[in-house]
């Protein structure tokens, strides 16, 4: 028997899964993620998070904005509940990927902004830095036309 002491609750478990509450500081999304039309009904014979998501396959269309303004649609499909984390969505996307890789450019050229010496006195001489902006400036004109 559980003991309950004063002030306690039992909570009975009522699932197989291992999902535990939400915490009280998160925020919870709740979305449509399927695309055709369902009334409310009841489904059976679904006995774990596996199951729910075989069943009712949850994929969502969205549209992401690139540096230009165009419109880039991807769908993203959701197989279990790994699928919704950082790794999981922009593991579907070419377009989150593309973002991703590009941060981690930006972070490592900012590391080495700010921890190499070389480069640091560099930025404090106004004709070093000028120097150094039409060195990049070049190399992203070379890399740009590479790519045509």
């Amino acid at each position: 028997m559980n003991q309950v002491e004063i002030g306690g609750q039992l909570v009975p478990k009522e699932s197989f899964e291992a999902i535990s509450q939400i915490s009280s500081n998160r925020t919870l999304l709740v979305q449509k993620l399927t695309s055709k039309p369902t009334k409310p009904e009841p489904i059976t014979g679904l006995k774990s998070v596996d199951d729910v998501f075989d069943h009712f396959k949850p994929n969502v269309k969205v549209e992401f904005e690139n540096e230009q303004g165009a419109p880039v649609k991807e769908e993203l499909n959701f197989s279990n509940l790994g699928d919704f984390n950082k790794k999981g969505i922009s593991g579907q996307s070419d377009f989150l990927k593309e973002l991703d890789a590009q941060k981690e450019n930006y972070q490592k050229f900012a590391k080495q902004l700010r921890s190499n010496k070389i480069l640091k006195s560099a930025m404090t001489n106004p004709d070093a830095k000028k120097a150094y902006l039409r060195a990049l400036q070049a190399m992203i004109q070379e890399i740009e036309n590479a790519d045509q």
